[in-house]
């Protein structure tokens, strides 16, 4: 594998020693140019989303962890993730295998709910304030340690969490699953207090943020919210740690469980997605038609 270009905002910015400094640049064409292959770690759906479509359209194959940008620019992506051209290992559970799973190892169930705690900076700080401290205390926490997205908004307001749910529902039940439906039904911790937070512990139901993809009335349902999770169950995760309960008709549960937050479990998946490309294995599409909705029954939890 060679390194052909780093495309960086500023090439001036301090950096590692073993950054090769000679391949920092801040031209988009020249970059794109030159690749086999793209790995997009930018974020958001501006600028990312361009040089995405673009590599995409020259028959450049796209690795990314944007979450974002794969849940609410779908239209223009789809098309590329079902003709293998995209790899998002990353974009889901940092460094665990949750993607490859739900594309390939459990497509031959049929899902009957999927429930997870996909944002470890949310858990993270849920965890500092059973231990007494302040929402504001523990959210610095957080970014000091690397662990919250550039804008904190995301990962408190459940934003994060329903951007990796909507991946997610689309390997799972419905490749159209739609982004709107997903945010339209989250919400956040920033309504938490953390005398709330601790008398949940007490209990042995510690507060997480879990989203759940779930029938009723027909049609598959998803949501993103806090709630009481009992004390010693897959969902009541410690510190940064995530994890996806699954369970398919043949399988029964699933639970995959693993770091969430943090550059080297986020860099450890997008090595993984260029190794499977080098090897050739195409990309994860999504689910090829929506699934019937299960009629339940399914995990209810207590929300805060």
């Amino acid at each position: 594998v060679n390194l052909t270009g780093i495309l960086v905002r500023n090439p001036e910015r301090e950096r590692p020693e073993w950054v090769p400094r000679n391949l920092l640049t801040t031209d988009a064409e020249a970059v794109l140019r030159d690749a086999e292959v793209v790995i997009e770690l930018m974020g958001g759906t501006g600028r990312a989303l361009e040089l995405v479509d673009y590599a995409l359209g020259e028959g450049i194959p796209v690795i990314t962890a944007n979450k974002a940008m794969l849940a609410e620019a779908w239209d223009d992506l789809r098309p590329y993730a079902e003709d293998g051209m995209l790899y998002y290992e990353a974009a889901v559970m940092g460094g665990s295998p949750a993607v490859e799973v739900m594309a390939g190892s459990l497509r031959g169930n049929y899902p009957l709910e999927l429930h997870g705690v996909l944002n470890g900076t949310t858990s993270y700080i849920l965890s500092r304030m059973e231990a007494g401290h302040s929402f504001g205390e523990a959210l610095a926490e957080a970014q000091k340690k690397g662990y919250a997205e550039a804008d904190p908004l995301f990962d408190v307001a459940g934003i994060d969490a329903a951007h990796k749910l909507t991946v997610l529902a689309r390997l799972v039940a419905d490749p159209e699953f739609p982004w709107e439906e997903v945010r339209a039904n989250t919400q956040g911790i920033t309504h938490l207090k953390a005398d709330e937070v601790m008398r949940a512990a007490d209990a042995g139901t510690p507060i997480r943020l879990v989203a759940s993809l779930y029938g009723e009335g027909g049609r598959w349902r998803a949501k993103v919210r806090p709630a009481r999770v009992p004390k010693g169950h897959p969902l009541a995760t410690p510190g940064v740690q995530n994890a996806i309960l699954f369970r398919g008709d043949a399988v029964g549960e699933v639970v995959l469980t693993g770091p969430g937050a943090g550059g080297l479990a986020t860099a450890g998946a997008v090595l993984a997605d260029l190794f499977r490309l080098i090897e050739g294995y195409p990309g994860h599409s999504p689910v090829p038609a929506p699934v019937p909705a299960p009629a339940g029954p399914f995990l209810e939890l207590e929300e805060v």
